[in-house]
């Protein structure tokens, strides 16, 4: 009888173990990326923040799912934009970055990454447009600037 009353208990406690390590809020992973790392990463150089250079991508429901950023290569007159996850951090799901140089169309940086996209172009003497689409759930949040500005 010692015996059942032994396994009953740790029966009882495991589930209880389980049931508070299940209730628990998840914690959510943080990028381990900046977007001048980003661009670093996949173009080389050094990048500064452009100015009105930042959005911050929200869903419907208002949870923070990522960042868009334009960054600019002084010493190449490059744009770079990068898309930084806030959700689903480490895992391979669908993130874009987007620029649209003035007197061209929009380029894309699109596909399932860990943790960010990553699109550069030649500006130098042109204004910019950038977007930034994270794949939240079943649908893309987007944010972005779709007005010309950091020209030159």
């Amino acid at each position: 009888m010692r015996g059942s009353a032994r396994r009953l208990a740790v029966s009882i406690l495991a589930v209880v173990a389980g049931a508070v390590t299940f209730a628990s809020p998840a914690r959510a992973a943080t990028n381990p990326f900046t977007a001048a790392q980003a661009c670093n990463n996949d173009f080389g150089g050094s990048w500064a923040y452009a100015s009105d250079g930042h959005r911050t991508i929200y869903a419907s429901d208002g949870t923070k799912v990522g960042d868009v950023y334009l960054m600019y290569n002084g010493a190449t007159g490059y744009n770079c934009v990068a898309t930084l996850k806030a959700v689903a951090v480490g895992s391979t799901t669908g993130v874009s970055a987007g620029i649209r140089v003035y007197g061209g169309s929009w380029a894309y940086d699109s596909g399932s990454y860990k943790y960010y996209a990553a699109i550069q172009r030649s500006a130098v003497d042109k204004c910019v447009m950038y977007s930034g689409e994270v794949l939240y759930a079943t649908s893309w949040q987007s944010a972005g600037r779709y007005s010309w500005g950091n020209c030159g």
